[in-house]
């Protein structure tokens, strides 16, 4: 056993060593293993479709190659003609790359040669080997787009866009009709229609649409589902156009005071038509059921005495009216005498405003007390029946606690105030905003009056509502840079007297003037560029909106005008309202104009009008029209003898 194993490690040792001795085997075989366009594979046995023209090239071998020769051995052909190329040989000796010198020829067949003099590092021989591939046709593009003749071809967003749509198209290769067609649409108003002429072997395109809303948002949009003539495929566009105003009027003309008439008949229809059936209060807006306003059935009770006087209803309906609505009133929930900002029409029980908003407003209470009060005022004592409405009036008046929302004797009101969630809102009242009213009934009441410190300490602290700056050239005496939503200067002076009023920190009639006038100035400068915006159409303050709701402003511009802003206003810029007033009924009425007088609010640049309308908004249009033309309300209720009292005390003068 022993020497048969001897033996057979002695020929195991023979074979090894002949093996090894053996320097004349052949080199191995050079194989191409794969090869890329960028990182799509290229199959060998047949030509690839598609690639992009701006693809470099890879080409993977089985061992490390010879660099002189790999250098000499590659080429890429087009029709039998090399194609200059910078070739790289990565650091494993193994991959290849090659990089075309410039763009190739879209829709063209290449081949990439590799010779058989190709060899690897150690004498790899190659049998050589071609690699043919076709790249993609070019895209269809849009090489010019015009309107009438005007180039849009470089705007995002297209403004005077004419009604009778006109829009020729340029593209880069002729098209396929059939799949223009299907590919274009023009989205907006009315669902235009659109109808298409071809020249050019189809290269040239005229699109016409049916008629156009004016001062409307259209998108034009073709998708890919575009095809040139040879398939070449196309990068979906769209365009945002808005069409020209047309300034034919929508209504017959009118005369001013008679166009004066018609907004404050039909916006008052909603306090009248659509108030509350059991209660008699304005509802929050045209959508909220059983749910009412107590701040905005304020408003609404001094539109009764405008609808009174301009004969919309008779002296009788309106004082059925506040019977009904002072029965609600004095069977409501209360809060230390505030009522809260909704309320149930039918129970009278507090509808919450937020999670800890469940008790009583004294802002919206205020707004409601100075309805009352200018109502009161309006009554005749001498007759029975109104003199009992004078004194349920007075009982209201008299049980506000005002005082109660110093918490505990803070020189400051506060806004709200629950028996579960007590100050739980924790909002102090301080100026520059709509709450002026709130602090000077406050200090009015008969029974629970406020001290002048807490006017002057809370709201004006201690003139800290103070501005002096200018904004477009105008002083603003209080409040917020640019001053704020343009309510500001509506609601605590729908009764409360701007003219000449003053105290220590401004005169009123010029806050509330220049306020006005720079929300004027700043809609005509248009700095966010928002379409449509003008000397005519303007107007910013707290409304709807195409996201929701908000208060805007000069600083908190979304594209929202809002009617009641301008209209509101038309003591303080009778010029600039007017024209709004025109505006929105004579050019923009067709859309604007409703059941209740003018939508809440619009967004020509979003292509968005609201269908809303809220009491808050609609009360203060009819009453300060009112007021320009005759200064009823504000006559009114600077006659009640409380008015005198909270002026000396505050240290206003007129």
């Amino acid at each position: 056993m022993s020497s048969l194993f001897r033996l057979k490690w002695l020929l195991i040792v023979l074979l090894v060593f002949v093996r090894c001795d053996n320097d004349d085997s052949p080199p191995g075989t050079l194989e191409l293993l794969q090869i890329f366009a960028g990182p799509d594979h290229l199959d060998p046995g047949q030509t690839t479709p598609n690639i992009p023209v701006d693809r470099s090239f890879t080409l993977v071998f089985s061992v490390q190659l010879d660099e002189a020769a790999a250098a000499s051995s590659v080429r890429l052909l087009q029709d039998a003609a090399s194609v200059p190329v910078d070739i790289n040989l990565s650091s494993d000796k193994r991959t290849l790359a090659l990089r075309p010198q410039g763009i190739l020829s879209p829709g063209t067949t290449y081949t990439i040669e590799v010779s058989s003099s190709l060899k690897g590092a150690k004498g790899e021989s190659f049998p050589g080997q071609s690699i043919s591939f076709t790249t993609a046709t070019a895209p269809l593009t849009i090489t010019s787009a015009a309107i009438n003749g005007e180039s849009i071809i470089s705007l995002n967003r297209v403004t005077d866009v004419p009604l009778d749509l006109s829009l020729q198209l340029e593209f880069s290769a002729p098209i396929n009709p059939a799949t223009l067609e299907e590919a274009t649409s023009l989205s907006g108003p009315g669902n235009p229609t659109l109808s298409y002429s071809y020249s050019n072997q189809n290269q040239t395109v005229m699109i016409k649409s049916s008629a156009l809303r004016h001062l409307s948002k259209f998108v034009f949009r073709i998708t890919n589902a575009l095809k040139g003539n040879e398939g070449q495929t196309f990068s979906a566009i769209s365009k945002t156009l808005y069409t020209a105003v047309d300034i034919t009027p929508k209504f017959p003309v009118i005369s001013d005071d008679a166009l004066l008439n018609l907004v404050q008949e039909q916006t008052f229809k909603y306090f009248w038509d659509f108030a509350h059936p059991s209660s008699g209060m304005a509802r929050e807006r045209n959508t909220s059921g059983d749910v009412i306003t107590s701040g905005g059935s304020g408003f609404g009770i001094m539109s009764l005495i405008v609808g009174i006087e301009r004969n919309f209803i008779t002296r009788e309906e309106g004082l059925q009216r506040m019977d009904k609505i002072l029965t609600f009133l004095e069977g409501a929930d209360r809060f230390h005498g505030a009522w809260s900002h909704w309320i149930n029409g039918n129970t009278g029980k507090v509808v919450p405003f937020s999670a800890n908003d469940n008790g009583g407003d004294l802002v919206e209470t205020s707004f409601l007390m100075q309805g009352l009060l200018a109502f009161r005022q309006y009554l005749d004592d001498g007759v029975p029946n109104e003199k009992t409405l004078v004194d349920r009036i007075n009982a209201l008046w008299e049980t506000v606690e005002w005082d109660w929302y110093t918490r505990g004797g803070q020189n400051v009101l506060y806004w709200h105030w629950s028996p579960d969630k007590q100050w739980t809102m924790n909002h102090p009242i301080r100026g520059y905003n709509e709450a002026l009213i709130t602090y000077f009934l406050a200090a009015a009441s008969p029974t629970h009056s406020i001290d002048a410190d807490v006017y002057h300490e809370g709201w004006a602290m201690d003139g800290g509502i103070q501005n002096g700056k200018e904004f477009y050239g105008i002083v603003l005496p209080l409040g917020y840079d640019f001053g704020g939503p343009l309510f500001f200067a509506h609601y605590s002076f729908l009764g409360l007297d701007p003219r000449n009023l003053a105290d220590t920190y401004a005169n009123y009639w010029t806050q509330n003037v220049n306020h006005s006038k720079i929300n004027h100035a700043y809609a005509a400068a248009n700095p966010k560029s928002f379409v449509g915006y003008s000397e005519s159409n303007w107007g910013l303050t707290a409304s709807d909106n195409h996201q929701g709701y908000s208060a805007h402003s000069p600083t908190n511009d979304l594209g929202v005008i809002t009617p009641t802003a301008a209209l509101s206003s038309f003591p303080y810029t009778p010029d600039e309202s007017m024209a709004a007033l025109k505006f929105f009924y004579y050019t923009l009425g067709d859309r604007l104009w409703g059941q209740y007088g003018f939508y809440d609010a619009f967004n020509i640049t979003e292509g968005w009008t609201a269908d809303s309308y809220l009491a808050i908004d609609q009360g203060p249009i009819i009453v300060m029209i009112e007021n320009y033309r005759t200064g009823l309300l504000w006559d009114l209720f600077m006659t009640a003898p409380e008015v005198q009292i909270a002026m000396d005390k505050l240290g206003f003068t007129r």
